[in-house]
């Protein structure tokens, strides 16, 4: 056997015996700190200053068409790619992993582009997450081609 072919017998054989293991636990509901715990992810308390608007003036009438719409935040973890049979065996308390490592910086998406990398922060009871890179707006117009 190839070096390849013996590399996804392994990743197979321990994808099965995750499999297994997840089925004869019982799965139950999980504390979102006590996740992050597991994954080494860390997270702290912030307290956040109001934030302050340095870029163009909103009263720029060229922008003021644009100032309403709507766009999706969001927030990737990381991603994997898996065979359908392995997808179709996932249940609650499965665990996949994925191509990040424990503590990296999140990517934030805008609309699915890439805008900024940060942390896991925690803010009043919730997540939120603190900007540690921004990307130039050259950077993101090279990416989108």
């Amino acid at each position: 056997m190839s070096d390849e072919t013996e590399d996804q017998q392994a990743m197979a054989d321990e994808w099965a015996a995750a499999m297994e293991e997840q089925v004869t636990e019982e799965a139950g509901a999980v504390d979102p700190d006590e996740l992050l715990a597991a994954t080494g992810v860390t997270g702290e308390s912030v307290e956040l200053d109001e934030l302050q608007d340095e870029g163009t003036p909103v009263s720029d009438p060229k922008l003021d068409v644009i100032l309403d719409i709507p766009v999706t935040l969001s927030m990737q973890v990381g991603q994997t790619d898996i065979p359908i049979s392995n997808l179709l065996q996932l249940n609650q308390g499965s665990v996949i992993e994925l191509d990040r490592v424990a503590g990296e910086p999140l990517d934030v998406m805008v609309n699915g582009t890439l805008i900024a990398h940060g942390e896991v922060v925690v803010v009043n009871d919730r997540y939120g997450i603190r900007l540690t890179d921004v990307i130039s707006p050259q950077e993101r117009i090279k990416r989108l081609k």
